[in-house]
């Protein structure tokens, strides 16, 4: 009497359930795929064996005491739902966006044990788009483990990003008592991301810095050659033909740069910072200027000569800033020319 009552015990708690969706035709199962709760998924074995090498060497290795029974092979440590939708992907290569959203954390682990490439790139997908600040913790840990290094840095970019939240979860502290390691890594990981931020923001200043630079010397090369509106070449009367060029906001300057520098009585002591700015400007457009015989820029040739008799002096700064400003200079045109619209030409070269 007493082993009855163990035998329908161990029934109620070992619940047996139908083949697996799409195997209603197929031949009839003869393994069967137990999970932590006890429930058993009968399935076939060749299908299993096919799809995973994993399960093909659990399948072919001979167990002991083997019944005539089916062959059994235990997943452990996941929910029976997740064994299931693993089970059915192995069947159908599909994964339904629901599974993925309740299990894809389990998915992944089972992907990875049982080498299940496809269903471990679905997975590392699908935890990239749900990942979130309270469980940024625990998929970084999964990441780590299954080599998953996208989604790795999926998370270690959300943890630097939004930092100060993620700190304040349980997964977080978690680390902080239970894992140094990963707690230092991603801590240098937000180091370095600062590190970065910086640079690219430092290169932006000067990049930012050489554009105005070279639109300087545009505009400079534009007064001294054509003129705008207030300044011009000694023999052109600009105010009676010239309006605001395209670049006025710039070009304005320069005029009144010019305008100061040819009435300032301190130019010639050196004491005037407007003054030595103009010095500048002209002797950052003479080392770019490819014909100073020909050139109109006050002072070009003679900045010119004086860089070649002190060749050997030359400053390798100044050199440096000389080729940043040519760079913006070619990078503004080539954007240029890109943005204009193109022209329609017949086989004579006539605009259609």
């Amino acid at each position: 009497m007493v082993q009855l009552k163990k035998k329908l015990s161990a029934q109620r708690r070992v619940k047996s359930i139908p083949p697996i969706a799409g195997a209603v035709e197929m031949p009839e199962t003869d393994i069967l795929v137990i999970t932590s709760d006890g429930v058993r998924i009968p399935a076939h074995s060749k299908i299993l064996a096919s799809a995973t090498p994993v399960l093909e060497n659990i399948i072919e290795t001979p167990q002991k005491h083997r019944s005539t029974a089916a062959k059994k092979i235990s997943i452990p440590g996941v929910p029976y739902d997740a064994v299931a939708a693993f089970i059915q992907f192995l069947y159908s290569s599909k994964c339904t966006e629901e599974d993925m959203e309740k299990y894809g954390i389990h998915l992944l682990a089972l992907s990875h044990v049982y080498s299940v490439p496809q269903l471990k790139q679905k997975c590392t997908t699908g935890l990239a788009k749900r990942v979130n600040v309270e469980n940024v913790v625990d998929v970084l840990q999964l990441a780590r483990l299954c080599d998953a290094p996208d989604l790795s840095l999926k998370c270690m970019k959300l943890l630097s990003n939004d930092f100060k939240t993620v700190e304040k979860t349980e997964g977080w502290k978690f680390v902080q008592n239970h894992d140094p390691y990963l707690e230092l890594e991603i801590l240098q990981f937000i180091d370095e991301a600062e590190k970065r931020k910086k640079r690219a923001m430092r290169h932006r200043k000067e990049q930012s810095l050489y554009m105005h630079l070279s639109e300087a010397m545009d505009c400079l090369e534009h007064i001294c050659s054509e003129g705008c509106t207030s300044v011009g070449p000694y023999d052109m009367d600009v105010t009676k033909h010239k309006g605001p060029c395209g670049k006025f906001s710039v070009c304005q300057g320069i005029q009144h740069l010019i305008k100061h520098f040819g009435a300032c009585k301190k130019r010639v002591n050196g004491g005037c910072s407007r003054c030595n700015r103009m010095w500048q400007l002209f002797k950052l457009h003479s080392s770019m200027c490819d014909q100073p015989d020909e050139c109109r820029v006050p002072l070009c040739r003679q900045f010119k000569l004086k860089a070649q008799q002190n060749r050997r002096g030359n400053d390798t700064r100044w050199k440096l800033l000389v080729r940043k400003v040519v760079s913006a200079k070619a990078m503004s045109s080539l954007s240029l020319t890109k943005r204009e619209p193109r022209i329609a030409m017949d086989n004579r070269g006539v605009k259609l």
